[in-house]
C-alpha cells in the first residue's frame, strides 16, 4: 500500500479538482465568467504534459550515456502519454476560446480566421507536431538500438523546440490569448484568487501523477513485450 500512495493521491487531487472546480465559487471576470473553471483541465494538463515531456527527454539524456534501452522506453512513453495531455490541453483551450473569444454580437468576427493567425494555438499545434513527428521516426528505424540513438538525439531537439514554440515566440507577437504582455494569467495574482489556488495547484499535481501512473503501467506492457519477444 504504501508504494501506492502517489497513485491514490492523484486519484484524490483529481476528484477533488473535478468537484471543487465545479462547486467553489470563483471570481467573476469580464469575459471569463464561469468559463474560468477550464483553468483547472486546460492549464493543469499542459503543466501535466510539461513535466511528461521533461522526464522524457531526462530519460533520453540517460540512454545516450548509458545505452540502456529500458531509458528508450522510459522515453517513449513518457513522450505519448506527454502528447496525450497536450491534445487534452489543446482541446479544453479550444472549447474556452469558443466562449470567451468568438463574441456572437460582432458580425464581423471570424472565428476560423482569428485561430489560424493567433501565435500561440499555431506555437502549441507546431510543439504537438513536432513531437508527432517523434513517434512516427521511432516507427520508422527498424533497429533497436539505432532507433533508440536516433530517436533520444530527437527527443532532445523536440524539447528545446518547446520552449520557443510555446514560451517565447507567442508572446513577442500580438495573441488575443490571456498572458501575452503580463506572464502567465494562472499565475498572476490578479487574475486568480486564494480560493482558486486551492484548486489549481492541486490539480497540476493530480494530473500529472496521473500520467505517470498511466506511464508507468504502458511500461510495464511495454516490457513485458519485449521480454516475451527476447525469450522467443
Amino acid at each position: 500500500m504504501y508504494k501506492s500512495w502517489w497513485k491514490i493521491t492523484g486519484v484524490v487531487l483529481v476528484i477533488y479538482t473535478c468537484t471543487a472546480g465545479f462547486l467553489l465559487d470563483v471570481p467573476q471576470l469580464p469575459a471569463l465568467g464561469e468559463t474560468i473553471r477550464n483553468l483547472y483541465f486546460h492549464v493543469c494538463m499542459w503543466f501535466a504534459m510539461m513535466i511528461l515531456f521533461s522526464i522524457s527527454m531526462v530519460n533520453a539524456i540517460r540512454y545516450l550515456r548509458t545505452f540502456d534501452l529500458k531509458y528508450d522506453i522510459y522515453a517513449r512513453q513518457f513522450a505519448v502519454v506527454g502528447i496525450i495531455f497536450g491534445i487534452l490541453g489543446y482541446a479544453t483551450g479550444a472549447i474556452w476560446m469558443s466562449f470567451t473569444w468568438a463574441d456572437p454580437n460582432n458580425p464581423t468576427f471570424d472565428s476560423f480566421s482569428t485561430v489560424a493567425r493567433d501565435p500561440k494555438l499555431i506555437g502549441a499545434a507546431i510543439a504537438l507536431l513536432v513531437y508527432f513527428a517523434y513517434l512516427v521516426l521511432r516507427d520508422s528505424v527498424n533497429d533497436m538500438d539505432k532507433r533508440a540513438r536516433i530517436s533520444s538525439v530527437y527527443n532532445i531537439f523536440a524539447y528545446a523546440m518547446l520552449f520557443p514554440s510555446i514560451w517565447i515566440i507567442p508572446r513577442l507577437l500580438p495573441s488575443l490569448h490571456p498572458g501575452g504582455e503580463n506572464g502567465n494569467p494562472a499565475l498572476d495574482t490578479k487574475d486568480i484568487d486564494g480560493s482558486m489556488r486551492m484548486v489549481f495547484y492541486p490539480a497540476i499535481i493530480g494530473w500529472t501523477l496521473i500520467g505517470v501512473w498511466i506511464t508507468t503501467l504502458k511500461i510495464r506492457i511495454n516490457l513485458l513485450k519485449e521480454k516475451k519477444l527476447s525469450s522467443l
